[in-house]
């Protein structure tokens, strides 16, 4: 007699905290893991320094941490939005970029995360991990290795170290002949 085969149980769902955030009133989302910090943008002050580098717009401040030096993205400009306002700082983990966001939203679960349609074609398939459905609402969740490219910070390092030997060229003394 064989005895009555259970029943299989159902796949414990993977969930994963993630950030609401809006940029430009648009909603985003980011895994709570990415993130090391939340500041106040008003807290920049004394310990970032801006930075000109004409082909890449959407970074004009670096914020120095220690010996390393990150990358500030304004997220409007990034994500081709009208320029908003930005109140908070995202500091991101394993990678040398921040994020200017307008307002942090809330904390929530994510359970599933779908892979981005085929019409994300371009860059934008760097930029997002996936889509998630919350609240009845779809909406992004961003990558943060997406928001720069190791040729942008090729040419942020550059332009750092150039704008930094000016600067100390330009503070050295020099004596007046007699």
């Amino acid at each position: 007699m064989r005895a009555a085969s259970q029943p299989a149980k159902p796949a414990a769902s993977r969930t994963e905290q993630i950030i609401l955030f809006r940029v430009s009133g648009q909603l985003f989302g980011i895994s709570s893991a990415s993130v090391q910090e939340v500041r106040s943008v008003d807290s920049l002050a004394g310990v970032s320094s801006d930075i000109n580098q004409p082909t890449i717009r959407k970074v004009r401040q670096v914020l120095h941490r220690g010996d390393k030096s990150l990358y500030v993205v304004n997220t409007a400009i990034h994500f081709g939005l009208p320029v908003s306002s930005a109140g908070l700082v995202f500091v991101l983990r394993k990678t040398r970029t921040a994020l200017l966001v307008d307002a942090m939203e809330r904390m929530a679960t994510m359970t599933r995360l779908q892979a981005l349609p085929l019409a994300y074609c371009h860059e934008e398939r760097r930029w997002y991990r996936g889509l998630t459905a919350l609240d009845q609402a779809v909406l992004p969740v961003v990558d943060a290795q997406g928001f720069l490219t190791e040729e942008e910070f090729s040419l942020l390092d550059a332009s750092f170290a150039a704008q930094n030997a000016s600067e100390d060229s330009a503070t050295d003394s020099t004596e007046l002949p007699q």
